[in-house]
């Protein structure tokens, strides 16, 4: 008999809201982090616009820190890839209906904070901002598309990060569980699988958490913050909704000492558990783990904290995990003692982006989570970004991007039917064309849909249909027999 993935399993697509809704300034949207944020490429970081302490105009990298006494601002000459993204706003009902038509039976997005409560403040939600997201999810449900909610990606109301210094301030985490709450309460019963926050473990500088210092302690003391919001938006949600479930997002790409060297493989070992599973640590078993000392000590941070939270995360866990993965990496230590990262793995081929294609190291990474945590696990985000060609007769050949998905999945496949890992789904990332995070280029393109916009924002927005949508489609049909 031939493997196949299980008769539930959940098959779709995933995007972010500043990458992908647009429509910024209309139905009483409040600005958001990431709208002060430029377009990059490659070589050229994207940059977070600044009104200058003396009122003139300046910028810095997107995570750097702020200089003292500026403030993100908005300029008419420049590019903001947020403003408009690929402007699912106004093009949801299609979207949705290629969703349906690839036979998706999950869409994970995020909703925009800002969108719900303009400022973070208020004490009411924007009904104009519910009515849009009301809508898609009506239209997911009657198209048989499960919703997988995203509440916070990367992103919170500019005025939380200007008035508060964002998540460095627990006045953040009661407007963040006002939102939480809004939204659980509004969608019991349409809404299954909630995703408290995206990435947690790789989020800093101003855009993610609202902070004007990306010092160690300042970041640290955001996180924490993050943690008992998480945990108090996992308590009051189950009380709204008893069948909801509650995970988080983390960016679990996996990593390999260079060398058989012991320090290599130690460097690895610790690289592996300060950057990604020192946060699934504290979310999914409930406690700072022994190591947490020596990593704090290390980065000189003292947390300041109410002794309440520390019941409040063990009594709060994760019913799942959730995590991206699209590379693997290479740890070493070298002559001075110094722990350096590589894409260079000469076993592996790259991305055009430099992005080792790693998809053993998917099964891998499944199997690390699921001895450590024994929870249920989503693949939310895999995918190729790409410079698709439009041709002369309307096509986009994306064979690249066909074989690098099939590797893949033919991994998640052996790592449920052969390891027994109980993964209940996979969200290909940027399943429509959307802009780019870590560059602000369209060029870089992920979707089985490809969207007529250059990297300034000009096209005409169409849709169409590269060679993966059907694809994706037929490997969906035949739960995936053929990879």
């Amino acid at each position: 008999m031939m493997a196949t993935f299980p008769k539930d399993f959940l098959w779709g697509g995933a995007t972010a809201d500043f990458q992908y809704d647009g429509g910024y300034d209309e139905d009483g949207r409040g600005l958001l982090s990431h709208d002060f944020v430029t377009a990059g490429s490659a070589t050229r970081p994207r940059q977070l616009t600044l009104k200058l302490k003396n009122g003139g105009r300046g910028s810095v990298n997107a995570h750097d820190s702020l200089p003292e006494g500026a403030e993100p601002a908005l300029y008419d000459d420049v590019y903001y890839p947020s403003h408009q993204a690929t402007d699912f706003y106004h093009h949801w009902q299609e979207d949705i209906d290629l969703m349906a038509e690839m036979g998706f039976s999950t869409y994970r997005f995020s909703i925009c904070w800002s969108r719900i409560y303009p400022t973070g403040e208020e004490a009411q939600p924007n009904p104009a901002g519910l009515h849009f997201y009301d809508q898609v999810i009506d239209r997911l449900i009657e198209k048989k598309i499960e919703p997988i909610i995203t509440i916070c990606h990367d992103e919170l109301p500019n005025y939380l990060g200007e008035h508060y210094d964002g998540w460095s301030s627990r006045h953040t985490i009661d407007c963040y569980v006002k939102y939480a709450k809004t939204l659980i309460d509004r969608y019991r019963g349409k809404v299954r699988y909630w995703i408290t926050f995206n990435e947690i473990n790789i989020l800093s500088g101003y855009i993610a958490l609202g902070t004007h210092q990306q010092d160690a302690q300042t970041r640290y003391q955001a996180i924490h913050h993050m943690f008992v919001a998480n945990a108090l938006a996992i308590q009051a949600g189950r009380k709204i909704d008893p069948a909801a479930k509650f995970g988080t997002m983390y960016a679990l790409s996996e990593n390999y000492p260079a060398t058989c060297k012991p320090q290599d493989v130690f460097a690895s070992y610790q690289t592996r558990r300060n950057n990604g599973l020192f946060y699934v640590d504290v979310m999914a078993r409930g406690y700072y783990p022994s190591y947490t000392a020596a990593k704090f000590a290390q980065e000189n941070v003292k947390l300041e904290f109410d002794p309440a939270d520390l019941e409040l995360l063990k009594n709060n866990t994760l019913d799942f995990i959730a995590f991206s993965y699209y590379r693997s990496a290479i740890v070493k230590v070298d002559d001075q003692d110094q722990v350096i990262f590589s894409n260079d793995n000469p076993y592996l081929k790259s991305t055009p982006w430099g992005w080792t294609i790693d998809p053993l190291g998917l099964r891998y990474c499944l199997n690390e989570l699921f001895d450590r945590y024994q929870k249920p696990l989503i693949v939310i985000e895999n995918g190729l970004g790409a410079v698709d060609e439009l041709t002369a007769d309307g096509k986009v050949h994306d064979d690249y991007r066909i074989n690098y998905l099939r590797d893949h999945l033919r991994e998640i496949r052996n790592a449920i039917t052969i390891d027994r890992i109980p993964c209940f789904g996979y969200t290909m990332w940027g399943n429509t064309d959307l802009v780019s995070l870590s560059t602000g280029e369209m060029k870089k393109r992920y979707g089985f849909v490809y969207v007529d916009m250059d990297d300034q924002g000009h096209g005409s927005l169409n849709r169409i249909k590269k060679d993966s949508f059907d694809w994706f489609k037929k490997t969906i049909t035949t739960a995936g027999v053929d990879l």
